[in-house]
């Protein structure tokens, strides 16, 4: 409902009891207050005892009968009620809490709108149910005043006692069934990640351990299918063995989140799966000039982009830049030129924007695709 924080009780908002929405908690609830009601036998036994007349007496115990049954009914409805409905919820316990006072022309009995008051601190803003208990203790203490010139306090000071107290109650309740609720939702949020993360890095591994696989294995077949030795498609199944030995090996890692990514080893694997494609790779021989912290993080965006290249591209020549906090991936290709961005560039986005960096992605200054990270220092 209302109000910025909805982790707070503000004294403006609406009580929101969304958090306690399951039956059993609304079932006990109701249990536990259907024992509390068995209070008002104690003014029951009071007006009994007193010589009010028949009459008098029976609606007065009508009155009460109706007041516990309306207090149940409205702790069952009143948290999922509109707030008007709340309101006149409320108003008519009130009501029937206050009939025996009337009835029978003792402001004594006003003391059990204990149990109204409370109904209106569960239900209401604290800017108005707060007074209307207040509202009620002076209208007890005037009536004595003005009717027997003598104020019996132990009533008043009871009923405001127990303003102040259920006021206090019901707010650390909400505040602490939400933060409940906030903390479930912070639980999901972070399995949402994990998964979110497994996924991004399977595709990561297994997009660029199964195109490279691919080529190696059409190469070993044309290797084959040609006259000669066939020790160079032995050298490609060899390496088609160690890649899958590999790619198990990554998956457990990145299951288990032990896998990391180093920007040495892909840019060793990217050369390894150009070469297999035809494709003349123009890389650097080390990664030494790049941040150490940005290392992992270039090395999913040298994977991605070369694995694009390889997927995606007609290219014939693939060329990797390095600088402290950048990285580009550039080809001579026509078919990624104008592609749509996929999973794999979306999750180098969110990679990057983790470490505060950006990408960019699309045409390059001289055809084909450009792939280009940086991270500001």
């Amino acid at each position: 409902m209302g109000g910025r924080d909805q982790d707070r009780f503000p004294a403006r908002r609406w009580p929101d009891w969304s958090f306690r929405r399951t039956r059993r908690q609304r079932v006990t609830t109701i249990a536990v207050n259907a024992a509390a009601v068995l209070g008002l036998t104690a003014q029951v036994a009071e007006i009994g005892h007193a010589n009010h007349g028949g009459v008098r007496s029976g609606i007065a115990f009508a009155a009460l009968g109706c007041y516990a049954a309306g207090y149940l009914y409205v702790l069952w409805s009143g948290p999922s009620a509109s707030r008007r409905r709340r309101g006149t919820l409320v108003a008519a316990v009130f009501a029937l809490g206050a009939v025996p006072a009337v009835v029978l022309g003792s402001p004594d009995y006003l003391t059990e709108l204990t149990y109204a008051v409370a109904l209106g601190l569960m239900l209401l803003p604290l800017r108005w149910s707060l007074p209307l208990g207040f509202a009620t203790v002076a209208g007890q203490i005037t009536w004595m005043a003005l009717g027997t010139g003598h104020v019996t306090w132990s009533r008043p000071i009871t009923l405001a006692g127990v303003t102040i107290a259920l006021g206090t109650v019901f707010a650390l309740i909400f505040t602490i069934g939400h933060l409940q609720a906030a903390r479930e939702q912070v639980r999901n949020l972070a399995v949402t990640r994990e998964r979110e993360r497994v996924a991004r890095d399977l595709h990561d591994i297994l997009g660029h351990n199964l195109s490279t696989m691919s080529l190696k294995l059409g190469l070993a077949r044309r290797i084959l299918e040609s006259p000669g030795s066939p020790e160079p498609a032995l050298a490609e199944i060899r390496d088609l063995e160690n890649l899958c030995h590999q790619s198990l090996s990554d998956v457990r890692a990145t299951v288990s989140g032990y896998r990391e990514v180093t920007l040495d080893t892909e840019l060793a694997g990217a050369r390894a799966a150009l070469r297999a494609a035809g494709v003349r790779a123009e890389l650097p021989g080390t990664a030494a000039d790049v941040d150490p912290a940005l290392r992992g993080v270039f090395g999913y965006v040298v994977r991605e982009a070369v694995t694009n290249v390889l997927r995606h591209s007609d290219a014939t020549r693939c060329q990797v830049r390095l600088g402290p906090g950048w990285v580009e991936v550039t080809d001579d290709g026509t078919a990624t030129a104008d592609a749509a961005p996929g999973h794999g560039l979306t999750g180098l986005t969110e990679r990057l924007t983790a470490v505060s960096g950006a990408l960019e992605h699309g045409r390059g200054p001289r055809g084909g695709f450009r792939v280009y990270a940086e991270v500001p220092a």
